[in-house]
């Protein structure tokens, strides 16, 4: 015998069952038809909680994009040097993912889309990254040398590069590529390739962060 779901429960299987199918195949992939079935419900049923397919997929994106990565405890750990906390943070994000894949997937389409949570996902997932970088490397490149800024800006997009596509391989791809290694080792060898990248020396490293 099914148990009957209240209106609350109801949205949030409708919710799980459209982030599951809008993630595999985007927006234009999925039919309202489909999402209904995966509920077993009828789409009238469906239309009672959402307007629309693009009002569902609108309020999957905004949940979606609305989660905030906590790197709180890395950054104000006054132990901590640059390379620790960039590797605690590369940690906490990349155990999101592995989490819950449909983040990096959803963020992705929701990018090519030019749909306006991107700008969300980038708030709330990257843009600790950004800043933490940038302000890193603007205390320790000295003020002489040459196109300063565009080498940290360029520094912190490449960290998110590497970042992105490591998970686009272990996650997106129909064979985890990376299956023999683990996110702890993951995390730590991309912060050591960047921090070699950017020329940052162990003299450096060992400096606390601020």
């Amino acid at each position: 015998m099914n148990t009957r779901l209240s209106g609350p429960e109801r949205r949030q299987s409708i919710l799980k069952a459209s982030q599951q199918l809008f993630a595999d195949k985007g927006f234009h992939g999925v039919s309202i038809d489909e999402i209904a079935r995966a509920v077993n419900v009828s789409p009238a049923i469906l239309y009672r909680h959402f307007d629309s397919k693009q009002a569902l997929y609108d309020t999957v994106l905004q949940e979606l994009s609305s989660q905030r990565e906590s790197y709180v405890d890395m950054v104000v750990n006054s132990d901590a040097n640059f390379e620790e906390v960039l590797t605690g943070m590369t940690e906490v994000f990349i155990r999101s993912i592995d989490e819950n894949p449909n983040l990096l997937r959803i963020e992705m389409q929701s990018l090519l889309n030019g749909d306006p949570a991107s700008s969300e996902f980038f708030e709330n997932r990257w843009k600790s990254f950004a800043d933490y970088i940038n302000f890193s490397l603007n205390e320790r490149l000295g003020y002489d040398v040459a196109d300063r800024e565009i080498k940290i800006l360029s520094a912190s997009l490449m960290f998110q590069g590497m970042v992105r596509e490591a998970l686009l391989q272990k996650y997106l791809q129909p064979k985890d590529r990376l299956v023999d290694v683990s996110l702890n080792e993951l995390s730590h060898e991309l912060v050591t390739l960047f921090l070699k990248a950017v020329g940052i020396h162990d003299s450096q490293i060992s400096q606390k962060a601020p």
